[in-house]
């Protein structure tokens, strides 16, 4: 029985022992990790915007009008990496429009709601289909940096099509 002792508490001190080096680490008193490190192309600006925990709303997107039933309010869309979003897609032509777009792949997908009515998902939808004039709200978080499409396939010559990109 003492050996299991011993062991359980060689485990014990040596767990305290490595957190307690982890944290000395991360406030070691140098002035080293103050050093700003050179610019490059790839590091991000003084004043780029930082995700938050409370999700954002993406400006709405609204696909056809009832003058003009090819038209959209917005082509392109800028997201920050590492926030949560809400966008609501709403259809007003009176066609029926397919949504499809990649980000959906590239995104933790939170739910979906429709008339106040939720999907919640484990994985991503392969399109958003407007059978008639209504609203659809997607919740999503950011995890891909990159640039995506968006478009209604049958309808993307006529100008249904643009990007979202992620920083």
């Amino acid at each position: 029985m003492s050996n299991y002792r011993k062991i359980a508490f060689a485990v014990l001190l040596g767990s305290a022992m490595s957190l307690s080096h982890a944290f000395a680490q991360d406030n070691d008193g140098d002035d080293d990790d103050a050093a700003a490190p050179a610019a490059t192309e790839t590091a991000a600006p003084a004043d780029a915007e930082k995700p938050t925990r409370a999700s954002k709303d993406v400006p709405e997107l609204v696909l056809g009008t009832k003058d003009d039933q090819f038209a959209v309010n917005q082509k392109d869309f800028t997201l920050i990496s590492g926030q949560g979003y809400r966008w609501k897609i709403t259809a007003q032509g009176g066609l029926e429009y397919k949504f499809a777009t990649d980000l959906f792949r590239n995104v933790w997908n939170n739910q979906i709601v429709i008339s106040d009515l939720e999907v919640h998902m484990n994985g991503a939808p392969a399109w958003l289909e407007f059978d008639a004039d209504g609203t659809i709200q997607v919740q999503f978080t950011t995890v891909r940096p990159g640039i995506y499409t968006w478009s209604v396939p049958d309808l993307a010559d006529k100008g249904m099509k643009g990007t979202i990109t992620i920083k």
